[in-house]
């Protein structure tokens, strides 16, 4: 099968899946959830054995019964299920409460709602309120009601709440993608033995990508259509980077993990900095630390893969007040400039510095750590103190529990310690996704995890800087660390700490 053969199955796949509701399916959806009329008229209930009235806004059905229909135990109360297959379409009679009663209708069940009475004419709780319906408001709620069951979101069930991701089993990934699978097993156990989250185990599903697009997209549509997992977490699947944010913002799945280089979406929450924002901290640096002039700094990029992100920085640094020149791709030759901000991979990285070695220029070099890391040992004398590195964290990070639970983990899993930057990613991963399922709750939807997700701050995780979103905002932290690099060695020393970057204007 074609790669956009694929995508366009899993596109129709997430279309089939969808709830379609009715306008007045979508009114009774309102009701439910918001207490309010299709007319937008304020509606009333009654609450109590004293009938006291309150707006139905302040007590809507959704606030005792949950989003999913299935109660919540509340101060003794425990609402029952509003599944339309449990409350009509059986047999026989129904067992509720410790009272029984006849199947319900649309005519008891609005007797219901409005009276609470049930269809056996027995008083229902007082805590439960009764509502001043017009007829169309009662149509509305009474045809949301028989939909609602199937209104649940993917990987959601009364136990378990279903985690999956992409990780390469085979090829020159697979050993990072070993480690993140040790990693999200070890959290995923650790959270269940607890407990699990408001009553239920996290499950995780692991989907191997293969070693080419059609594999991997075909993981991705077992995992969201087959194995109908709730979120992504952590995947590591770089054959999808170009389709996958389109394509999680067309289904509403949410990730937490690493930004695709193509770019994120509303659905796409990273724990760590994006490399524009790392070599914006660098810049700062230069700035103030090494009295480098507004024009003093050029981004030179390698890889027409990296041309868009090289434009992105150039685009912030002058938000930022600096006059960088046009963007140059690196083919080879020095390139001129007091301050070179580099954007590619390691090997590129090590032939630029060559290549200036040979023209005998002596630049500031500054480059993200998790581009070019594999290529500064290698690199000669002449760049020590004169190359510097954004991090987004460092070991002055880790608090004594936080080096507690990474080396727990690395014992636990046989974890090698030299690989603690991928573990604490994924760590960062699972920390900020176990936070917001526990914010939002029983009634688990995606539509809430995005909204818990945005509304998290000042995240504490034990082994990086604070961690959080917000609204329009999908990277967990704004800026990085500066580390200069003395060599030979190489000998790292932080030179600036992580400071938040302001907002882009």
């Amino acid at each position: 099968m074609k790669p956009w053969a694929v995508l366009m199955s899993l596109a129709l796949c997430g279309q089939a899946l969808a709830l379609d509701l009715t306008p007045n399916e979508q009114a009774g959806k309102r009701l439910y959830r918001q207490g309010v009329s299709s007319s937008d008229a304020q509606l009333m209930a009654r609450v109590g054995a004293s009938d006291i009235s309150v707006p139905a806004s302040v007590l809507p059905c959704a606030s005792c019964h949950g989003t999913d229909g299935r109660g919540r135990a509340e101060g003794g109360v425990r609402p029952p299920s509003l599944d339309w297959q449990r409350l009509a379409l059986g047999q026989g009679e129904r067992q509720s409460n410790a009272r029984s009663y006849p199947p319900y209708n649309d005519g008891t069940l609005a007797r219901a709602i409005q009276h609470g009475v049930d269809p056996a004419g027995q008083r229902l709780d007082p805590a439960m309120p009764r509502f001043e319906l017009t007829l169309a408001d009662q149509r509305n709620l009474t045809a949301y009601l028989k939909r609602l069951s199937e209104e649940r979101d993917p990987g959601v069930e009364e136990g378990v709440l279903r985690l999956g991701t992409l990780l390469p089993a085979n090829g020159p990934l697979a050993d990072a993608g070993h480690v993140v699978r040790a990693v999200l097993e070890d959290g995923v156990a650790q959270i269940n033995q607890q407990g699990g989250i408001h009553g239920r185990r996290l499950e995780l599903v692991v989907a191997d990508t293969g070693t080419d697009q059609v594999s991997a997209e075909l993981a991705l549509q077992r995992l969201l259509d087959q194995q109908q997992v709730f979120t992504l977490i952590a995947p590591l699947a770089p054959l999808l980077d170009q389709q996958l944010p389109a394509l999680l913002e067309q289904r509403g799945v949410p990730l937490i993990g690493n930004t695709p280089r193509s770019g994120g979406s509303s659905q796409i929450f990273d724990p760590m900095p994006g490399i524009a924002s790392q070599l914006l901290s660098l810049a700062e640096h230069a700035r103030s630390s090494l009295g480098l002039a507004p024009d003093g700094l050029r981004v030179v990029y390698a890889g027409n893969e990296q041309a868009a992100l090289a434009e992105q920085v150039r685009e912030r640094l002058r938000q930022q007040g600096w006059a960088p020149p046009a963007i140059q791709a690196f083919d080879g030759q020095a390139v001129e400039g007091p301050g070179i901000v580099f954007v590619g991979r390691a090997q590129a990285f090590a032939a630029l510095a060559q290549a200036l070695q040979a023209e005998g220029r002596e630049p500031y070099l500054f480059a993200a750590s998790s581009q070019v890391a594999a290529a500064v040992a290698g690199l000669p004398a002449q760049w020590s103190q004169r190359l510097f590195l954004a991090y987004p964290f460092v070991p002055d990070d880790w608090s004594e529990q936080g080096m507690a639970s990474l080396a727990g983990l690395q014992q636990r899993q046989g974890l090698d310690p030299r690989q603690a930057s991928l573990q604490v990613n994924t760590l960062c991963a699972l920390k900020l996704l176990s936070e917001a399922l526990k914010q939002i709750g029983r009634d688990a939807s995606r539509e809430q995890l995005v909204a818990a997700l945005e509304g998290l701050h000042d995240v504490d995780t034990g082994l990086t800087p604070a961690l959080g979103f917000g609204p329009g905002r999908r990277q967990g932290m704004a800026g990085a660390h500066v580390v200069a690099v003395a060599l030979p060695g190489p000998r790292f020393t932080a030179v600036a700490p992580y400071r938040p970057l302001p907002d882009s204007p």
